[in-house]
């Protein structure tokens, strides 16, 4: 039997799914596992790269064929802390805003949400490597995963800082599904199932996680317990529907 190719996101909200995934010893030899930014991950899967990753769901319309294999994701019913649009300006007078290399979920909902939420026309620009120091003056940018805790720590952080996840939810009323388990193909279903047990053990020992991943800049429990909405439900996937027919109307 070929090896099963999964690709999962490399930041620090994905450690509670991956820790129990890494600790399967029969699991992990069914697959090959890889670990990158999201956008990049996501690319491989429309590529068929892979057979499975946790993914951005934005990417969903680019698939011919697709199915969230997983009740576990990457999601939040409010404040997530690390999808966040930097400013030194209110949004109303932001001219620009430089759109993260390494994301496609986040920055399509910063474009939902400056269209129908803000109302506010703006240009948009795909940002290179090194774009943070760039963010100044009516220029915002979106920024993802770890370097968000990295940037609000720095002394160059920006006065006006809006958690993208917590202005969905103020928009819709509805939590935001950033990422799921998502496959290409039909996976076989003895090691969907074992998969998704795999994905339930590091959230039901966050103590040891942390212990795993130490990191001074942000209190980890918190993290996993009240910003990051781990379990896929009912009103995430409504929020998935919505979301991506509005990034249809884009």
């Amino acid at each position: 039997m070929e090896k099963i190719r999964v690709a999962a996101v490399s930041y620090l909200n994905t450690k509670p799914l991956l820790y129990g995934i890494k600790r399967d010893k029969t699991l992990m030899e069914q697959m090959d596992l890889i670990e990158d930014y999201p956008a990049k991950i996501g690319q491989m899967l429309v590529d068929d790269d892979v057979d499975m990753g946790l993914i951005p769901v934005a990417y969903i319309p680019q698939m011919r064929e697709w199915h969230i294999y997983s009740d576990y994701c990457i999601g939040s019913v409010g404040p997530v802390e690390t999808v966040c649009l930097f400013s030194d300006v209110p949004v109303e007078k932001i001219e620009k805003v430089l759109l993260d290399y390494q994301s496609f979920s986040s920055v399509n909902l910063c474009k939902v949400l400056l269209k129908n939420y803000w109302e506010k026309d703006v240009i948009f620009e795909k940002a290179s490597e090194n774009y943070i120091s760039e963010i100044g003056g009516t220029t915002a940018g979106v920024i993802i995963g770890d370097r968000v805790f990295e940037q609000k720590n720095s002394t160059n952080s920006k006065k006006y800082i809006y958690d993208l996840a917590e202005e969905w939810t103020n928009f819709t009323g509805l939590p935001f599904l950033m990422a799921a388990w998502i496959a290409n193909k039909e996976l076989p279903e003895s090691f969907v199932e074992r998969f998704n047990a795999a994905n339930k053990v590091g959230l039901d020992d966050l103590d040891a996680v942390i212990d795993e991943n130490p990191y001074p800049a942000y209190d980890l429990h918190q993290y996993f317990t009240r910003d990051i909405s781990f379990n896929v439900d009912e009103k995430k996937l409504k929020a998935m529907d919505l979301f991506l027919k509005l990034m249809k109307e884009l």
